[in-house]
């Protein structure tokens, strides 16, 4: 399906822009926000190759973990934005990145369900 291959495009282009960034956030934090915020980014596109492997209701089951991990890196990138890591225009960047791929993911599990 061309959509499946549209939001791992979007997720790759995601991590490229998000991972250097990170690197930036203040060393304190490193080992834990930093980290949860990268760790829910790399789940969220391990699940969503795992969908792409599967079929039926274990694609499902995948498409519904990455839309958990999708939610916590919603919530990372928040604090992130609220602490002043990234800049307004960084996290409106980001946040549109992090919303198309919500609605490529929405689309994949309703046509999955």
């Amino acid at each position: 399906m061309a959509s499946d291959m549209i939001i791992l495009t979007r997720t790759y282009d995601l991590l490229r822009w998000l991972l250097p960034k990170s690197a930036r956030f203040p060393k304190l934090y490193r080992g834990t926000v930093t980290q949860r915020l990268m760790d829910a980014a790399l789940d969220f596109q391990e699940a969503l190759l795992l969908a792409q492997a599967y079929r039926d209701k274990i694609r499902l089951r995948h498409l519904r973990a990455a839309d958990a991990h999708l939610s916590q890196v919603r919530l990372y990138l928040r604090l992130v934005h609220a602490w002043g890591w990234l800049s307004p225009g960084q996290y409106e960047h980001v946040s549109r990145m992090v919303a198309e791929i919500g609605r490529l993911l929405g689309g994949w599990i309703k046509q999955e369900s």
